[in-house]
């Protein structure tokens, strides 16, 4: 079927007209309910006199022996006269256009649609009347704002009302966030009372009225380093404890998730993929709830010596974590502090203060690694000091160095045991000077052309052995007294920034992998370094091994912007305005508008095509005239040319010259 001319001309004007009258007739409407001052027939934001006054002339009417009203109606208008009479409620309702009691209207209008008005048991919301928030705390007021958001920690706050039960209700939530957001960020309070608070936190509708699309409890945050009271950020999920907790320490505070494994994957996936001179640190959980603020704020603080993991823990499984790993039950915390350790099991639930004497406890290895934040503590660094202190003048440390790998696992194990024994059976002094034994992934102090246990690995090379080595630390008091003197001298201390404070000595071991022989070869070289006179000397000192940079929770940290300004945010509430459109009036008369306008643009342009000019309706007869053939200008027995045919009845006419001539 062919589309008619004209339709498919106008086709944009129809569409346009159709948008505006169905928006107008049935769009528009629903978005603009009665409100409960309708229903009582009075003009909106009366005052409750004139409440009570409509409600008692409605409840003559249908007492009356003619009354004609519905059962629904009349819950209406009782509703309205209820929630309108309440002080609280009403303010709410007027200012920001919050029902607290839909649910408890829409219960009473199907318990009693079908039964006679006076069986409706009043008063309707006699149930809220037992609901209140009065124990809030740490309540916000305008002027105290600015002070909170201008303190080190991150801020929380909720926009509640006191005539709301869904705000008494939350209000036991809210403690238990306050209690598990402890240390991490504040918390506060704002009551709907403080208007121009409250509506500062409202978003704003076409027509500049406040309101909170989802309702209220309503949270929104300030980040830390946030000083502009607009940088604020909206809480869009789910008023649960775990899912408010959890954003807070994702989006706001920007801290670390701690990630769950099952038994198939915590060896592969956590303990094998983790660094190697890292302890790691497994949390057994029975809730399977996500890790409290305190811990992920604990795993971004300690993750330069520690991974952090949680386990399910589920009671089918229980044997093979008391085999593996010595847990009895969850929760639990298990440090895996090396090769050959033994597990450190705690069980039971800690606290803030409580997990960080455990950390700083457990936070290293039991052989660690020479890295550059554990060198000066382990008094492996000639440019440092060691453990004994600054009088010390002669130290040494041991050190195992490899490839990562089994061979080296096996080497770490041997040592630290060789360790144990020696500080046991040494004592004293002696034990003092070998408390630095640590772990070092390659030839630290040795030459950077070393072909030994680091040396440059070869096409198939798979000689992995690791190698003791012992280093001899001396620091000069001749040296330390020059030192002391060019501190006045400028240009000198900066080219001496990079000068070791002691010379250093290394040693290689080439015994037999067993605790007694190494632990006879570092007590021999320990007495000659203490009895030998040395030279002192000093050379560069190469770069520690480098820490790591990489911070995976920085990416997951947003930046601080005005609320609604970042991308995320701008997105999420692309589609909410477009839903506020619907609500506007102004949407409906400016469709019909384009459709007059597109109507009238295609009528002129129709208009203009239909009237032609004088030269283009030249007559039809002149258009149609044959044209008169032309002269052969060939010669004779020349042939005529294929551009330029003659008739076939032409003649040749003699050219007599002109009377002029």
């Amino acid at each position: 079927m062919a589309i008619p001319e004209e339709l498919r001309r106008y086709w944009l004007t129809i569409l346009l007209a159709a948008a505006g009258f169905l928006f107008q007739l049935l769009v528009l409407p629903k978005s603009f309910p009665p409100s409960h001052y309708d229903a009582l027939g009075i003009q909106r934001f009366a005052p409750v006199e004139k409440v009570v006054e409509a409600y008692e002339l409605l409840s003559k009417e249908w007492l009356a022996e003619t009354n004609d009203r519905s059962t629904v109606d009349i819950i209406k208008i009782r509703y309205a006269y209820e929630l309108l009479t309440n002080p609280v409620w009403k303010r709410d309702y007027d200012l920001f256009g919050l029902d607290h009691h839909t649910d408890i209207f829409e219960r009473v209008k199907e318990q009693y649609q079908k039964e006679h008005f006076l069986k409706i048991d009043l008063p309707l919301l006699k149930d809220s009347l037992s609901h209140s928030t009065g124990h809030a705390f740490n309540v916000l007021t305008r002027d105290s704002l600015m002070s909170a958001i201008a303190e080190d920690y991150p801020l929380l706050i909720q926009v509640y009302s006191k005539g709301s039960p869904r705000c008494a209700q939350f209000f036991e939530y809210w403690k238990q966030i306050d209690t598990r957001l402890d240390g991490v960020a504040n918390t506060a309070m704002v009551e709907l009372g403080d208007v121009p608070l409250a509506g500062y936190f409202a978003e704003k509708r076409f027509s500049q009225q406040p309101f909170f699309r989802n309702g209220i409890p309503a949270l929104v945050a300030y980040p830390a380093n946030c000083r502009n009271p607009s940088c604020y950020m909206r809480y869009p999920g789910e008023l649960t404890v775990d899912s408010v907790v959890n954003w807070v320490a994702s989006s706001i505070v920007g801290l670390p998730r701690i990630l769950y494994y099952s038994k198939e994957t915590l060896g592969p996936q956590f303990i094998g993929k983790s660094s190697h001179h890292k302890v790691k640190a497994i949390f057994f959980s029975s809730t399977g709830e996500r890790a409290a603020p305190f811990l992920r704020q604990a795993a971004q603080e300690y993750s330069s010596y520690a991974s952090f993991a949680f386990v399910l823990w589920k009671e089918e499984e229980s044997q093979i974590w008391w085999n593996s790993l010595g847990v009895e039950s969850a929760p639990a915390l298990v440090f895996l502090k090396g090769p050959g350790a033994k597990p450190v099991v705690y069980h039971g639930t800690f606290s803030k203060s409580e997990f960080t004497e455990i950390m700083e406890e457990h936070k290293h290895q039991e052989l660690q690694q020479l890295r550059s934040d554990t060198s000066l503590d382990l008094g492996c660094d000639a440019r440092g000091h060691s453990r004994a202190g600054k009088e010390m003048m002669i130290w040494y440390c041991v050190i195992a160095a490899g490839r990562p790998g089994v061979e080296l696992s096996k080497k770490r194990q041997i040592l630290r045991k060789a360790q144990d024994q020696l500080l046991s059976a040494a004592g004293g002094s002696t034990a003092g000077n070998l408390e630095n034994l640590v772990e070092k992934i390659c030839a630290f102090y040795l030459a950077t052309d070393y072909n030994g246990a680091c040396g440059p690995r070869g096409f198939e090379d798979d000689n992995d052995k690791p190698e003791v080595f012992i280093v001899r630390f001396q620091r000069n008091a001749t040296y330390e007294a020059l030192k002391a003197d060019k501190k006045n001298n400028l240009i000198e201390t900066l080219q001496g920034q990079d000068t070791p404070d002691a010379s250093q000595l290394v040693a290689r071991y080439n015994g037999p992998d067993e605790i007694l022989e190494i632990n006879k070869w570092v007590s021999q070289i320990i007495k000659d370094g203490d009895t030998r006179e040395i030279p002192y000397f000093t050379s560069k000192v190469p770069d520690h091994v480098p820490e790591e940079t990489n911070k995976e929770w920085l990416s997951g940290t947003k930046g601080i912007r005005s609320a609604g300004k970042s991308l995320k945010e701008r997105v999420q509430n692309s589609g909410f305005s477009f839903r506020d459109y619907l609500t506007d009036p102004r949407i409906g008369p400016a469709l019909l508008m384009l459709a007059c306008i597109s109507w009238g643009t295609i009528w002129f342009k129709n208009i203009q095509s239909a009237q032609k000019t004088p030269k283009d309706e030249a007559p039809k007869d002149k258009t149609d005239k044959r044209r008169r053939p032309k002269l052969s200008t060939t010669l004779f027995g020349q042939p005529e040319s294929s551009a330029d045919p003659e008739p076939r009845d032409a003649r040749q006419w003699e050219i007599e010259d002109s009377d002029s001539d």
